[in-house]
């Protein structure tokens, strides 16, 4: 029977990629109102039902007689403070009564005298220029309205704008049951407390479920003998299941890192299913533990089910992908991660190379908690991971190892000559060997730390142990490859590793991850992955104690992809609760942004290769406002030998999701390459809200065309906008 195993990350398994880097910015207001403009609808970021109203005179932290000194503080119980503070409260009632007298609809809600001389209104229908016409006002505006910093993984995904198509966060998901499919979910983890949510049906093990994890069930062939439950040892399910549906803004703490935003789950209303197929320390699920756990998530009543797990693919005789299949059009939207066997085509694993599965890629999420390395006068992050790191700020020339033929950075996996690298900090390259080995032979040449420079673009990842025994005992780092390339000409260079963590935000998104598993599928060559989403990085809940910080972590995987995948569909399921699955599947493929993606080898090319991207990154809100679905999602013709000289035609369906009737104009762009021509017809299709139509897509290679991927779009358009499209692919051999 093949095995199916948890996603591995690029060396090692996904689930222990615990990722760290430089300081968020502060929030800041989402917008503000001019003092000349009272319209509403031109100040984004304002409540215009309220006014701060800045009063004449300086508070008390301004106020000359009551300002204090450098490095004091106000002196409250001063008579001088208690008199100005007097005047001020008198100030503020005379304004009510200017107020009363001229502007009775505006009522006084609060005031101060600290930090402003000020007061604020509610407005009930009074301009602003009519509080500006009182002698005792200095400035008018309309109140802010502020937020806190947000989850990079939801900005990336415009989640926040989705959600506020249809109540926002309270209502993201609400109802919608999504069955998480991996090792089990930690019930006693914040991001699960069910506080709020109203009493609802819980089935199986009642010691793991609560009214939001609403099952808690297992399987496993060897249940019997090993007494093995639903219970949450590994944690990769629990970090999954927080990407899907962590209750909004639970705050988290990374290492002693307070990180500077609320965590929230893709749909943080939604009800979760724990599925474990594996309990304990059970690291492979047979097929039929997989496919006990997905029959059980369809009765009882799951919407969506999220797998984040993959082995061998078997071509169109997997029995497992067909199983997927079936769940869909049976309608389960089923997320699955495409697999970290990559880079390279081919590499898609099943599950996820399952025709209607809604299969993940990975790309970045900007963010980590590390340690700031100062080399020279310049300062970068380096992430930890399951080595030493310093106690106390380290000091050390930088002392770098190059390879042996080129003066690019070496990746130290053979034996370094004795002492080259004494009483300094290393600077190696990742690759070739694993971590262990490589800054054990640093350590061995008399390296004092180690720093590692990642060989992808993007930022650091954590790096993990191969497991022997004598592990290196220098603290060692990762740096990202910017980084390393930066700092390899620096030999000798005083560098500085500080001991104090932080958390640091970059520019370093929607890079592809080197890992992502690629297609197209073995054996009928279709178009894999679906889409891709945020999977490096992603910082969410793990079994730990939250009271030392130690129940959140940064992994990377597919794995971490695919939740948001998961998360998204219970959002659209639950703004659209009549669409079918392949419906939400297709708002959530065929409106992804194309032209956000780039190589992981450098970070700057714009990924175009679609057995790498699918139909692009997603994009939650085009997702709940699309209103056209395409099946199939994309459009494969096969494998065609190149002296053929084929023709081949694929009907694909279009579906109205909107109330009205439709016109769209249809396309493929790339119609031509090296012999290989797309085309589509009719070119134009009126459909009534609700209603289907089919459409042909042709594909003519001609004899003798160029051998290897061709590669084209297909474009739904109303006017000159386009409302979705799809991957259009050819095999030439």
């Amino acid at each position: 029977m093949t095995t199916r195993r948890l996603r591995s990350s690029v060396a090692l398994a996904a689930v222990a990629a615990l990722v760290l880097a430089l300081p968020a910015g502060a929030a800041g207001p989402a917008g503000r109102a001019s003092n000349t403009n009272d319209a509403p609808s031109a100040q984004p970021g304002v409540d215009a039902a309220y006014a701060l109203v800045q009063l004449n005179g300086d508070p008390l932290s301004t106020y000359v007689k009551t300002k204090p000194a450098p490095g004091k503080k106000i002196d409250f119980n001063g008579s001088t403070v208690k008199s100005y503070r007097a005047q001020l409260s008198a100030l503020r009632n005379d304004f009510k009564q200017w107020l009363r007298a001229n502007a009775p609809l505006a009522k006084v809600t609060g005031g101060w005298d600290i930090s402003l001389n000020a007061v604020s209104v509610k407005l009930n229908g009074t301009s602003l220029d009519v509080l500006r016409t009182s002698t005792l006002a200095s400035r008018v505006e309309y109140e802010g309205l502020y937020y806190p910093t947000s989850d990079p993984d939801l900005g990336i995904i415009h989640a926040i704008d989705a959600w506020n198509q249809a109540g926002g966060s309270a209502n993201a998901g609400a109802g919608v049951k999504v069955a998480i499919v991996d090792t089990g979910i930690d019930l006693t983890h914040p991001c699960f407390n069910d506080a709020g949510y109203s009493t609802t049906a819980q089935l199986g093990d009642p010691r793991f479920t609560n009214n939001k994890v609403i099952v808690a069930r297992v399987f496993n062939n060897k249940l019997p003998q090993n007494g093995l439950t639903a219970q949450a040892v590994q944690d990769h399910g629990t970090h999954v299941a927080g990407t899907v549906a962590c209750n909004y803004l639970t705050p988290a703490t990374v290492h002693g890192v307070s990180i500077p935003y609320g965590v929230s789950g893709v749909a943080p209303r939604a009800l979760l299913g724990n599925y474990n197929v594996f309990p304990g320390e059970v690291g492979n699920a047979r097929s039929e533990d997989i496919l006990n756990a997905l029959d059980a998530a369809y009765a009882d009543g799951m919407d969506v089910a999220n797998m984040s797990l993959g082995g061998g693919a078997s071509g169109i005789q997997d029995l497992l992908t067909v199983a997927v299949d079936n769940l869909d059009a049976a309608d389960m939207v089923v997320a699955v991660a495409a697999g970290n066997s990559g880079p390279g085509h081919y590499t898609v694993e099943s599950p996820g190379s399952a025709a209607r599965a809604l299969t993940a890629g990975a790309s970045t999420v900007p963010h980590f908690v590390g340690a700031p390395v100062t080399v020279g006068s310049a300062t970068y992050g380096a992430a930890t991971g399951d080595f030493v790191v310093a106690t106390s700020n380290l000091t050390a020339p930088l002392g770098v190892v190059t390879a042996a033929t080129s003066i690019d950075l070496g990746t130290a996996c053979a034996a370094l000559p004795a002492g080259s690298l004494s009483g300094k900090i290393a600077l190696i390259s990742r690759g070739v060997c694993t971590f262990s080995t490589k800054i054990r032979n640093a350590a061995n040449a008399g390296a004092v730390a180690v720093l590692v420079a990642n060989n992808v673009a993007g930022d650091p990842v954590a790096m993990a142990s191969d497991g022997t025994g004598s592990q290196p005992t220098v603290p060692a780092y990762m740096v990202g490859q910017a980084t390393g390339q930066a700092i390899k000409t620096l030999s000798g260079t005083s560098t500085t590793i500080g001991s104090t963590l932080q958390y640091f935000l970059t520019a370093n998104v929607d890079i592809m991850a080197g890992f992502s598993s690629q297609g197209p599928t073995d054996v009928d060559f279709r178009v894999k992955p679906d889409v891709v989403a945020p999977g490096v990085n992603v910082l969410s809940s793990v079994p730990g104690d939250c009271g030392s910080g130690g129940c959140w972590a940064f992994f990377q995987g597919t794995s971490m992809a695919t939740p948001h995948l998961a998360g998204s569909a219970a959002v659209v399921r639950g703004q659209h609760p009549n669409w079918t699955a392949a419906q939400v599947r297709s708002a959530i493929v065929n409106t992804a942004d194309l032209n956000v993606l780039k190589k992981y080898k450098d970070g700057t090319i714009v990924v175009t290769d679609v057995n790498i991207q699918g139909a692009g990154r997603e994009n939650l809100l085009s997702a709940v406002g699309a209103s056209v679905a395409i099946e199939p999602v994309s459009v494969s013709f096969g494998s065609v030998p190149s002296g053929s000289g084929q023709t081949r035609t694929v009907a694909v369906t279009l579906t109205n999701l909107s109330a009205g009737t439709a016109t769209w104009t249809l396309g493929v762009t790339g119609t031509t390459s090296s012999g290989v021509a797309f085309s589509v017809a009719p070119g134009s299709v009126t459909v009534a809200g609700g209603s289907s139509t089919t459409v042909n897509v042709t594909m003519a290679a001609a004899q003798g065309a160029a051998l290897g991927d061709h590669q084209a779009w297909l474009t739904v358009s109303n006017g000159s906008t386009t409302v979705a499209h799809a991957a259009v692919y050819v095999f030439v051999k």
